[in-house]
């Protein structure tokens, strides 16, 4: 057997895992529940490789990792925690950890993390200033997908690479580009953001590295560009699939030697910034089209970045509505919980705006409701109130609501003989009539039982009750996708 693993992590049940796992791994380890026991080993000597929590009873791995990096620099350290933040993974990377697993974790990819680290130790930068004075969660999400975007940051903020963002409209893209410049080595330095979809076009060259006096109609100065004011910072290039073909071939050249000129200048200027773009095209297919340099697309995806729909990750949902009720800065901020259906109605739907969409959504709650709890009516009422329904069956054919419910009446009278049946038959008559009906203006509405309610001219609430009486099975579509009721 090669490789002696020391494990540290309070949990014995964790513990015990380990130990089964890594043994039959071929190597040997060794556990403790205590930071105290772990650093002796380490002083000690022993160890080829550590695995530890971060938070134990008797102190904190973060705190130990720079006296282990001080001590044995080569020594590889994998962090797990439970406190699975964007800030966690940024912390581990800083504090020289060689990898940062999330709990839980998958016991394969920790085994071929270990082979990896013990076949190729990797020392760790150990002089980055840390940021413990840093507060708040500059992202928000524990879903797998968004935990491996933190460790992707956490190792991108060590770096100048470029990267591009890509994700659909209001996955926070930006916010992505911000994190990386705010916990990154250019902190100290401007963050620059251009969106390219929101410059004609025939300005973008101007916008980007600066005109001359005179360069054109109207240029009275000189104009500073964005890439002199993102000196030794970072330079945002937003919805990048929009930039024109005459500036696209302009920034490739400032990739590519690292100097640009102005609009009107003749000058070649040193340029220092780390670039970071984004966008929410294919820029694959734009290149297709010819719309998009290839050889840029190339030196602009250095480190590729995709930010999943809000659709993907929706177990972050009620995490994100907590923090966007809690920063409200509406007259209401901070009172307002929702409750558990009103949840599960958020997490049912299918968010084309994906976050952007979700926090315009909790503002309009604080702003528009005065008391403190929100309901499922009320976010049925916001999501939908303004949303044009498509009134279509399931199969894609039209259906006219007033001609189903009369269908079924008519069906419902001929079994008496085209005879309205006696009056104390009347609850057999509803319970005959009303499920189909029910049933047709749900499906009418695409399962959004707001609609429906207000289709039958029904509460919500009574709609409600009517489907759990009846035991009817809702298939609940919003826009784009199937969702369960």
């Amino acid at each position: 057997m090669t490789g002696h693993i020391l494990i540290a992590d309070d949990d014995a049940a964790i513990r015990t895992v380990l130990n089964q796992a890594l043994a039959r791994a071929g190597y040997r380890p060794q556990a403790t529940g205590n930071v105290a026991t772990l650093w002796s080993w380490i002083s000690q000597g022993k160890g080829d490789l550590v695995i530890s929590d971060v938070v134990m009873p008797d102190g904190n791995a973060f705190d130990l990792l720079p006296q282990i990096k001080k001590l044995r620099p080569d020594l590889p350290i994998i962090v797990m925690s439970a406190q699975n933040t964007f800030l966690t993974a940024v912390t581990a990377t800083e504090r020289g950890a060689y990898e940062y697993l999330p709990k839980p974790f998958d016991l394969t990819e920790l085994i071929s993390i270990v082979n990896r680290a013990l076949k190729e130790p990797k020392k760790r930068n150990n002089d980055i200033e840390t940021k413990s004075e840093l507060e708040g969660l500059p992202l928000i999400g524990r879903a797998p997908a968004m935990q491996e975007i933190y460790r992707i940051l956490a190792r991108l903020t060590q770096s100048d690479l470029t990267v591009l963002i890509t994700g659909e409209s209001g996955t926070g893209k930006e916010l992505v580009a911000h994190a990386l410049h705010d916990y990154g080595t250019r902190r100290a330095g401007p963050f620059v953001a251009i969106n390219m979809a929101a410059i004609p076009k025939e300005l973008i060259e101007s916008e980007l590295f600066g005109h001359e006096k005179g360069a054109f109609t109207g240029a009275q100065t000189r104009n500073t560009g964005r890439f002199e004011q993102a000196q030794g910072g970072t330079l945002f290039l937003d919805e990048i699939g929009d930039m024109p073909m005459e500036a696209q071939t302009r920034l490739l050249r400032v990739l590519q030697e690292g100097e640009y000129t102005t609009v009107g200048g003749r000058t070649s200027i040193k340029t220092d910034v780390r670039i970071i773009a984004a966008t929410n095209r294919n820029l694959q297919n734009q290149i297709n089209q010819g719309l998009f340099r290839e050889d840029l697309y190339y030196r602009l995806n250095v480190v590729p970045l995709r930010l999943p729909p809000l659709r993907e990750r929706t177990e972050d949902i009620p995490d994100l509505v907590r923090h966007f009720l809690t920063t409200s800065t509406g007259p209401n901020a901070g009172t307002k919980n929702l409750d558990a259906d009103a949840l599960d109605v958020l997490i049912r739907y299918n968010w084309p705006g994906n976050i952007r969409e979700l926090e315009n959504l909790v503002k309009r709650f604080d702003a528009l409701y005065g008391h403190d709890a929100i309901t499922a009516d009320i976010v049925e009422a916001e999501i939908f109130k303004n949303t044009d329904v498509e009134y279509s069956n399931l199969d894609g054919g039209s259906i006219d609501l007033g001609e189903a419910v009369e269908q079924h009446l008519n069906q419902y009278i001929a079994s008496f003989g085209n005879k309205l049946p006696p009056s104390g038959l009347h609850q057999r008559m509803l319970d005959i009539i009303e499920p189909p009906i029910l049933s047709s203006a749900l499906t009418a509405t695409r399962g959004n039982q707001y609609k429906a309610a207000e289709l039958l001219g029904i509460n919500r609430n009574t709609l409600r009750k009517k489907i759990k009486n009846y035991d009817l099975q809702v298939v609940k579509i919003s826009r784009n996708q199937d969702m369960a009721d």
